[in-house]
């Protein structure tokens, strides 16, 4: 039996749709991940495989082939261990749900099956708006950052059987919705402004143009001389 997952590889901000494509089949047990993974990525399955023991799901000894296509794209990170236990999961008949061409999934799993954080969610659910994605499951560590984006619905998870129990549908998991004015707002006003510093004129006026004309600037201090060299 074939299932195929939606995820994404990232390089740089670039992002590029990749389909996680697991077979489980009867034969010698083995665990193979073939699609230009690196070793973060081959080393999923171990913490893919403990992770869906610890959850209370039986693994039962496969032959296991996760292809991440298209191959000709390097993979990077540990993003891809929740579509792969998930497509894993679709193969037992532990996962009933038939998942969406517009469902992207992202996550690294801990081995008890929580979800942990990830980088580069925010660049990822960018992406995945332009090439048509609709819905984004991640880990709800990164759902804050994620919601930020409009037109797209964020289920952030804490663990893979909330995401299994979800797809099966024996769970909500509550989408989060941020309001991007709404907490720039809240930010300016927390934060301090210029009339708290006192001297460094220049460098303030410098840092008012930038703002104004949306430049960007870098700031390094001088370091202090406190010793007379010999």
């Amino acid at each position: 039996m074939l299932s195929i997952t939606k995820s994404m590889a990232l390089h740089g901000l670039e992002g590029f749709l990749i389909d996680v494509q697991v077979d489980v089949s009867t034969g010698l047990p083995s665990w193979d991940i073939v699609g230009l993974p690196d070793v973060s990525v081959k080393e999923s399955k171990e913490r893919v495989r403990t992770a869906i023991k610890n959850s209370e799901y039986e693994l039962p000894s496969r032959k296991i082939v996760v292809n991440l296509a298209p191959a000709d794209i390097k993979k990077e990170g540990s993003i891809f261990d929740l579509p792969i236990a998930v497509g894993i999961l679709i193969n037992l008949n532990i996962i009933h749900y038939q998942i969406t061409e517009n469902t992207l999934m992202i996550g690294e799993l801990s081995l008890n099956g929580n979800l942990n954080s990830i980088n580069g969610a925010l660049p990822i659910c960018i992406e995945a708006k332009k090439q048509g994605i609709k819905k984004v499951i991640l880990p709800k560590a990164n759902a804050k950052e994620a919601a930020i984006i409009d037109g797209i619905e964020i289920l952030g998870a804490h663990n893979l059987k909330e995401v299994v129990d979800y797809l099966n549908g024996d769970y909500q998991i509550q989408s989060y919705n941020i309001s991007w004015e709404e907490n720039i707002s809240k930010n300016i006003q927390n934060q301090l402004d210029f009339s708290e510093v006192k001297g460094q004129e220049s460098v303030k006026r410098a840092l008012e143009v930038a703002a104004a004309g949306g430049h960007n600037c870098l700031l390094i201090r001088k370091p202090r001389i406190t010793e007379k060299l010999c």
